[in-house]
């Protein structure tokens, strides 16, 4: 029997918020807040945005949101942005660059 690549079709995944903010009209593939309902406090999980470039999502032992990113001085590491400054650190990109 041959194997056969089945992942060859998979498409890059962008979230609900980054279409919102960068093309309304682009579909999306999930949303971050949807997926953090269903992560445990203190816990995250690995999924990737294309657009937003991050790792995953997490939930701090306090219910926070959290976004996952690779460290740029050691890709083996994460940095963790709260959800909330982060979006609206892109929000604020768009509203200041028109």
């Amino acid at each position: 029997m041959d194997l056969v690549n089945i992942n060859k079709d998979i498409m890059a995944e962008f979230s609900k918020q980054y279409c919102e903010i960068y093309d309304e009209d682009f579909p999306w593939d999930f949303d971050i807040e949807e997926i953090a309902d269903d992560i445990p406090k203190g816990h995250y999980k690995p999924i990737i945005c294309e657009g937003f470039g991050f790792l995953g999502i997490g939930v701090t032992l306090n219910g926070d949101i959290e976004i996952l990113l690779a460290d740029p001085k050691d890709e083996t590491k994460y940095v963790v942005v709260d959800y909330k400054k982060y979006i609206s650190l892109h929000k604020s990109k768009i509203n200041n660059n028109g």
